[in-house]
């Protein structure tokens, strides 16, 4: 999938940008808080109907305007052009369309465009808590297993429900707290058996682009923990309903699944230096890339690198620049306050390129 133009009208400190992109790579150059990253975010808002930084749609509006428009024509690799329009006003539910039709459901479009994006904020699945490593996953199986993301939002109604009466304070009715449960138990065993076998093939693909990246000084891994592994999931759940009761909510169930990352056998969350962690996280997204690629549609990913090199030794910069130097990987964007990283990136291509300036959100080439 290719990109080839975006329009975008109000969105955060981008006022007006209509941007003729690169089928291979597009670099956006300017300083800290002028507009770089917002672009990126207005791609990836595209395919996945959010924010990647903003989870509070309406915030995404620039300050004094009253909606946002994202528009953005794309390619598919069979060279039919897919169009998607996303607009939202405030005090108003935003709008999702492909090819001018409206989506009944915004869970219609997710996968169709798949995308990576490496950020800064990706530190939170190293320091954050269990709910950023299990979004982590959920977003990436959801981009080639819908029935994945169906059973997700049937586990959350069914945990929700039950949450609302355990904090009741007149006694459940048992017979619908067992009907809220056995849901759980249901969706939440089908979660548990689709996160385990992404992540059995996920690890190995990580673990080689680490070791890519730090010429193998290191040794890193991953590991799946859930309450599913405790025995049936609707034993698990109803074991401690009577702690559940007293807490007012669920203590137990695929909702509190994590994905523990080591560096050399230890949490890397104790043991990384920054160049370590920056390391990690990079190498997480670029296997997340490849694996997209080998799955579900086989569509190449579009690949956001946002500020990247930050942090990190010129060893290390090399090897990631010789990774996304390869063909493998389809249409890329970059941003960077550093021309001479990006300069190294395009010496390295023998590809076609553009590159951007921008400055207080004007973009221009």
């Amino acid at each position: 999938m290719i990109l080839k133009r975006i329009s975008i009208l109000n969105y955060k400190n981008i006022r007006e940008a209509d941007i003729e992109l690169s089928p291979k790579i597009n670099c956006f150059i300017g300083h800290n808080g002028e507009g770089k990253t917002n672009i990126l975010d207005a791609v990836y808002f595209l395919s996945f109907c959010k924010s990647y930084v903003n989870s509070v749609d309406s915030q995404n509006i620039t300050h004094d305007q009253d909606m946002f428009v994202i528009h953005g024509f794309y390619e598919r690799e069979d060279g039919d052009p897919e169009e998607i329009f996303c607009g939202m006003k405030r005090k108003a539910k935003k709008r999702f369309k492909r090819n001018q039709k409206e989506y009944k459901k915004l869970s219609e479009h997710i996968g169709l465009i798949p995308l990576v994006m490496v950020s800064p904020s990706d530190a939170d699945l190293i320091l954050g808590g269990s709910e950023e490593r299990r979004r982590f996953m959920d977003l990436v199986i959801s981009q080639y297993d819908r029935p994945y993301l169906d059973a997700l939002v049937r586990y959350n109604k069914a945990l929700q429900q039950r949450n609302v009466l355990l904090k009741q304070e007149e006694e459940p009715d048992a017979e619908l707290l067992s009907l809220w449960e056995e849901a759980m138990a249901r969706e939440g065993e089908y979660i548990y058996a689709r996160r385990q076998e992404y992540v059995n093939e996920f690890v190995p693909i990580f673990q080689g682009f680490y070791s890519r990246i730090s010429q193998d000084k290191e040794q890193v891994g991953l590991h799946y923990v859930s309450h599913c592994q405790r025995g049936p999931l609707l034993d698990v759940i109803r074991r401690d309903r009577a702690k559940d009761r007293i807490m007012g909510y669920s203590l137990h169930g695929v909702h509190k699944d994590d994905l523990e990352m080591t560096l050399s056998g230890f949490p890397i969350k104790r043991e990384g230096s920054q160049g370590q962690n920056k390391t990690f996280l990079i190498a997480l997204k670029l296997a997340q890339f490849d694996f997209l690629k080998r799955t579900g549609s086989r569509t190449t990913p579009l690949l956001l690198l946002d500020d990247i090199f930050d942090k990190l030794d010129a060893t290390r910069v090399e090897q990631i620049v010789r990774l996304v130097s390869e063909n493998c990987f389809g249409q890329i964007f970059i941003t960077d306050t550093n021309r001479d990283h990006l300069d190294q990136i395009l010496r390295n291509m023998d590809q076609e390129y553009r590159l951007f300036h921008v400055q207080k959100g004007d973009i221009s080439r």
